[in-house]
């Protein structure tokens, strides 16, 4: 039996989950739905495409088993998840850390009222990068792992740009501090976001549908590229917390060099200085005579997971619809409420025997 699917939002990422639906005999696509003019839309899968609000009409109940969530976490997410999660179960790529904990509880209210069950933070990174530094703090107790991100492009904090008024086109990068890299690969852990990356920007302000009109002024348009200056710079949970440089380019520079999609990112963890049986760092041997077991102070254990997509897009929609057949099946099984990747067991990826992976 397919697993019902209604696509939200209709941008790189949710191109990306159409793509990879449509291949995947699994799934039916019921629909996208997107607040964009319908009209003004094309699927290369021939999908069909209702507006956002149009999810809620009584002709989709029970059509769907999952709404996977493919629209902006700075703006437009937690919104629309809560309502959607009273009508069907939803996945989405929510990357605000810090309001991670805050939106879990929401949805994870409305999924138990109405008996729907959410995966939240079904990315990379909250996501993969999750499960990595969870198993490795586990595994490696006397570390503490460390995450950087690109260099690359970030779809979330791009979308948080291109959502400011006055902002045409933009794309960051996210890219690590060499320094912060070799601090980390040594074990030292006390980095702040700020030492660990810096945030570079490129914008094609749109000066003319700001100010409703073509013959705009130097000093309109120096006026209106400081208003969107501030407004990045200023952004919290984006990049109010990062060194953050932002460029104002032409439309032409932008379509030229700025129009990719790649990132990468790495989780580091290093133990060192480990405990012997005695309960020292640096063992003496005092306990054990002449032949201590260990050799404290001196052992140095380290792991590193990395990625390096060309797709940021692709690469998330594979995480989110991978979850999206395990959200099927324990939704099937009667679990509810909202979840994160740490929550789902792994077998729950697999159709059939997951041992073959042992």
């Amino acid at each position: 039996m397919k697993i019902r699917v209604g696509i939200v939002g209709y941008g790189n990422i949710g191109r990306a989950v159409e793509k990879i639906c449509a291949g995947d005999r699994d799934f039916e696509i019921v629909g996208i739905f997107s607040r964009r003019d319908k009209q003004a839309l094309h699927s290369p899968f021939c999908s069909e495409f209702f507006a956002q609000n149009e999810i809620f009409d009584e002709r989709f109940e029970g059509k769907i088993d999952i709404a996977i969530l493919c629209v902006g976490s700075a703006f437009d997410l937690e919104d629309t998840a809560v309502k959607i999660a009273t009508r069907f179960c939803t996945l989405d790529c929510f990357d605000t850390h810090a309001r991670m904990s805050e939106y879990l509880k929401t949805i994870d209210t409305a999924n138990k009222m109405c008996g729907t069950l959410s995966f939240v933070g079904m990315g990379w990174d909250p996501g993969v990068f999750s499960l990595e530094r969870a198993l490795l703090s586990a595994v490696m107790p006397q570390s503490q792992p460390q995450t950087f991100w690109g260099k690359g492009v970030s779809q979330g904090h791009s979308e948080a740009i291109r959502k400011i008024d006055g902002v045409k086109y933009a794309t960051q990068y996210t890219v690590p501090k060499p320094e912060a890299v070799e601090s980390a690969m040594r074990g030292e852990t006390e980095l702040s976001a700020r030492e660990k990356h810096e945030r570079i920007c490129f914008v094609v302000p749109g000066y003319a549908k700001y100010y409703g009109r073509c013959d705009v002024s130097e000093e309109e348009r120096e006026d209106l590229r400081q208003r969107i200056s501030t407004a990045i710079k200023s952004m919290p949970n984006y990049f109010a917390d990062y060194d953050t440089t932002v460029n104002f380019v032409s439309e032409e520079e932008y379509l030229a060099k700025h129009t990719q999609a790649y990132h990468a990112g790495k989780v580091i963890a290093v133990e060192k200085d480990m405990k012997c049986g005695c309960g020292k760092v640096f063992c003496t041997g005092e306990k054990y005579g002449d032949n201590p077991p260990c050799k404290a102070g001196k052992v140095k254990n380290s792991a590193e997971f990395r990625l390096e997509l060309d797709s940021n897009p692709d690469f998330t929609a594979q995480v989110m619809t991978a979850y999206a057949k395990a959200n099927y099946r324990m939704w099937k099984e009667g679990e509810t409420g909202a979840k994160t990747i740490l929550d789902v067991p792994v077998r729950y990826l697999f159709q059939g025997d997951s041992l073959q992976f042992v």
